[in-house]
């Protein structure tokens, strides 16, 4: 008997995969748990298992195709032990070469939206919606996402009376056109203003073509490259970034780890002041929930949990898994949580649910680091925390109460961090009253360790 083998929920954040390799065939044999398929999805890359032992009967969906969650992908005969005649003679088919020029430029081969594994238009539910509701056939309406995915955006488009395009925008490049109307939509949908493009120019102003030197090395973009550069030219586009920054005593802070680091180290745990900064970042979060946000199309929601997403460092670069319920754990629970997910990426073990669900983001710049830098803010978040080099500076402390009270200079640590946040939602007051409080915690070394 055929079952059918779906694309799972890969993460809670996550409504579909790309597969980007069959590993088996039709007719092959297969046992349970052994690897079917490689998917990729915006957060992390990993391997579909089969459910069960048996024979591969049909592979329903290509490399290349981006599939929904509990689409079914390919079906196995249960039980059967025995290869099909011919079984691994012929590959799963491979996709057509106008599909390798579309995912290579980013511009849809066909005239419409892209395909389903099914074969049916690839929309988003708002765009399916929204089609519903204007009388609008998907079938001709071009997509601006990844493999031709057709967006809300793109069938409202559809809707409107056709618009002479914008001179700059006639200029660029067709392969990079997609980028160039995906920006424009960002910004400013009435406008007509066409922002720059990267690696094409602006306006007046082209991008020098490049032109090889003997001893340059050009380096392609990995797949996670490239979706962390997609990433964060959204982010500046699509946020109005605000930075401010604080100074922070970090005296008290500084005393309370190293009274209590060889304790936590016998423990195998590594107490860091990243650690002090999460906790205070959470404590801070649930008072001014503000900055604990995402916006939506034309609203914006403060979310009940604060899941922190700290940056760390991987085989495969930057990733930022997430602590979950930050403000509920201590300073313990947060030094445990970051040491277990700093060991898993850095041995290449981390999974889409610890990349997915962070409502607020921690980063630092590591041992050499330097004064303060603003971060971009990790989308869908409204706000993210750079912390700065630790240094020892000379700072004027008060000792004494009432009329005993003096001024002294001393030596302190002292660290720069600086808040980004998305001003579309957060209000400078909100913002600085954060940050203020974010201070207050870690200079008064308010921590049960």
């Amino acid at each position: 008997m055929p079952i059918d083998v779906i694309m799972p929920q890969l993460g809670e954040s996550v409504s579909e995969g790309t597969i980007t390799k069959w590993l088996v065939h039709e007719g092959d044999v297969v046992i349970k748990d052994q690897p079917l398929l490689e998917i990729a999805t915006d957060k992390a890359d990993s391997e579909l298992p089969a459910p069960t032992g048996g024979r591969v009967t049909k592979i329903l969906a290509k490399e290349g195709d981006v599939v929904a969650v509990n689409t079914a992908v390919c079906q196995i005969e249960v039980g059967v032990t025995a290869p099909a005649e011919g079984a691994g003679a012929k590959a799963a088919p491979a996709p057509a070469a106008a599909q390798v020029a579309q995912v290579a430029s980013g511009v849809p081969a066909n005239d419409g939206g892209g395909r389903s594994a099914t074969g049916g238009s690839l929309a988003s539910p708002a765009a399916r919606k929204a089609a519903l509701e204007n009388d609008v056939n998907l079938a001709d309406v071009r997509g601006s996402g990844e493999y031709g995915r057709i967006s809300r955006d793109d069938v409202l488009r559809a809707t409107a009376p056709a618009k002479p395009a914008p001179s700059a925008l006639a200029s660029v490049p067709a392969a990079a056109r997609p980028a160039a109307q995906q920006l424009s939509q960002i910004i400013n949908q009435g406008g007509g203003f066409v922002p720059p493009i990267p690696g094409v120019g602006f306006g007046a102003f082209k991008v020098p073509q490049y032109r090889a030197v003997e001893g340059d090395r050009v380096v392609p973009f990995t797949r996670r490259r490239r979706i962390t550069s997609d990433h964060m030219t959204y982010s500046k586009f699509a946020s109005p970034h605000v930075v401010t920054v604080a100074e922070v005593d970090l005296h008290k802070a500084s005393r309370l780890r190293e009274v209590n680091k060889e304790r936590y180290k016998k423990e195998g745990l590594s107490l860091t002041m990243l650690a002090f900064a999460v906790v205070a970042t959470a404590r801070a979060l649930r008072e001014h929930s503000a900055l604990n946000a995402r916006v939506l199309d034309d609203a914006y929601v403060v979310l009940k949990d604060i899941n922190i997403g700290v940056a760390v460092d991987s085989p495969d670069g930057l990733v930022v898994p997430v602590v979950r319920r930050a403000d509920e754990l201590g300073l313990r629970g947060v030094v445990r949580s970051i040491d277990d997910v700093a060991k898993r990426a850095r041995n290449g073990k981390i999974t889409i649910d610890d990349l997915s669900g962070a409502t607020f983001s921690v980063t630092n710049p590591g041992l050499k680091g330097n004064l303060f830098g603003g971060a971009i803010i990790n989308q869908p978040n409204v706000g993210i925390l750079r912390m700065g080099e630790i240094q020892k500076r000379v700072v004027v402390v008060e000792t004494g109460e009432g009329e005993q009270r003096e001024d002294q200079i001393a030596i302190h640590p002292v660290m720069y961090i600086a808040l980004s946040y998305d001003h579309r939602v957060v209000d400078g007051v909100a913002a600085n009253g954060f940050l203020w409080r974010v201070t207050e915690i870690m200079e008064k070394g308010d921590f049960e360790v």
